[in-house]
C-alpha cells in the first residue's frame, strides 16, 4: 500500500523537528509510517537525535521500524538552513517539496499529503504567489483555485471556508452563491469518502443574524440563500444561513457534520478557541488527500526540540484513515 508522504514546510521552521518526531512515534505501524519529503541534511539531525536510521526512496520503499524514510528533493543550499530565520531561500523550498509530494502522489507513490508549517512571507519573499497550501495545490493539479476549499477540523468542529487568506472586502465581493455552493460540495463528499452518510451542512451568515431579513443588508438574500436552496434542491442536507453564534451554539451544533464558513476570521476563530495547537488543515477539491496542521512555523523556537507533534500526528492519522471517525465524530 502507498504511504503517507510527510513535507517539512518551510526548512527554517519547526517543520523538520515535528516531521521527524512524528515519524519516530509513527515507525512501528507500517500503515501510518510516512515518508519524510525534504533535503535529507535537513533532516538528519533530527533523525540522530531520534534514533532512526536515515534511508532514501522514492516513496514506495515498505516502512520499517527505526527507519526514517525521506523522499530526497534537492531545494535548500545548505548554507541557507538557519533554524528561525525567515528567508525566501526557505520559502522556494517550502514549495518545491510540496511540488515533489503532488508529483509523487500523481505518480502512484503516495496515497495523502500532509504538510508541516509553511511562512507565506517566506514563499512570497521567493517571488511565488502564495497565500496558503490550497490555491498551490489547485496550481500544482491543474484545478481553478476557486474550487479547492481549506476544511480544519477540531475541537469536535468541521469548518469548511468559502473564502481565505484576502482582504475582507476582496473576500465579500467576490462572493456568489455558487462559490458557498461548492465549498460545501466539498465538504459532503469528502464526508461521504469518510464514511458519513447523507451529511448534513450548515452554512453561516455573512452579515449579523444572516442579514435579519434586510434589517443588516442583503449579501445574505444574495449569495447564501441562494445558495443553500441549490444545495437542497441537489439533494445535500444544508441548514441556513444562519449566524455564527447560532449556527454553533450548543443547541445546532452537534446536529452538524460540517460547517461552511464565508470567510477566514469566521472559521478559524471558532476551530482554534477549541482545538488550539491540535487543528488540522485538509484541502479539499483538488483531487487528492492533503492536510497540514492549524499552527504556523514558529521561528521562536525552531531548533531547539520543544516543538509539540501532536497537530502532525493528527493530520496523518486524519489522512492515514484511521481517525477519520474518532476525529471528527459524525
Amino acid at each position: 500500500m502507498s504511504r503517507v508522504l510527510l513535507t517539512v514546510g518551510d526548512p527554517n521552521g519547526v517543520g523538520p523537528e515535528l516531521a521527524v518526531k512524528a515519524a519516530a512515534t509513527l515507525t512501528t505501524d507500517p500503515d501510518l509510517a510516512p515518508v519524510v519529503v525534504a533535503d535529507p541534511y535537513v533532516v538528519e539531525t533530527w533523525a540522530a537525535r531520534s534514533g532512526l536510521r536515515l534511508r532514501e526512496t522514492d516513496g514506495a520503499a515498505a516502512a520499517e521500524p527505526g527507519v526514517l524514510d525521506v523522499l530526497p528533493v534537492t531545494a535548500l543550499p545548505e548554507g541557507e538552513l538557519l533554524p528561525g530565520t525567515v528567508s525566501a531561500e526557505a520559502g522556494a523550498a517550502t514549495v518545491a517539496y510540496l511540488r515533489a509530494a503532488v508529483e509523487a502522489v500523481h505518480a502512484g507513490l503516495g496515497r495523502a499529503i500532509v504538510a508541516c508549517p509553511h511562512s507565506e512571507t517566506a514563499v512570497n519573499a521567493a517571488g511565488i504567489p502564495f497565500d496558503g497550501y490550497p490555491g498551490l495545490l489547485a496550481e500544482l493539479s491543474g484545478v481553478p483555485r476557486d474550487r479547492v476549499f481549506l476544511m480544519l477540523v477540531g475541537g469536535g468542529l468541521r469548518v469548511v471556508h468559502a473564502t481565505l487568506h484576502e482582504r475582507l472586502a476582496d473576500a465579500l465581493d467576490r462572493l456568489t452563491p455558487e462559490l458557498v455552493e461548492a465549498a460545501a460540495r466539498a465538504a459532503a463528499g469528502f464526508l461521504v469518502a469518510a464514511g458519513v452518510a447523507g451529511p448534513r451542512i450548515g452554512v453561516f451568515g455573512i452579515n449579523p443574524h444572516a442579514g435579519e431579513g434586510g434589517l443588516f443588508g442583503h449579501d445574505d438574500e444574495r449569495v447564501t440563500v441562494p445558495a443553500v436552496e441549490a444545495l437542497r434542491g441537489s439533494g445535500i442536507d444544508a441548514i441556513g444561513p444562519l449566524g455564527a453564534d447560532l449556527l454553533l451554539g450548543p443547541d445546532r451544533r452537534d446536529e452538524l457534520d460540517a460547517a461552511v464558513a464565508i470567510y477566514h476570521d469566521q472559521g478559524h476563530i471558532p476551530v482554534k478557541l477549541l482545538a488550539g495547537r491540535t487543528a488540522s488543515a485538509l484541502s479539499l477539491g483538488a483531487g487528492l488527500t492533503f492536510s497540514s496542521v492549524g499552527h504556523g512555523a514558529a521561528f521562536d523556537i525552531a531548533g531547539r526540540g520543544v516543538a509539540d507533534p501532536e497537530a502532525v500526528l493528527r493530520a496523518v492519522r486524519l489522512v492515514g484513515g484511521a481517525d477519520r471517525r474518532t476525529e471528527m465524530p459524525a
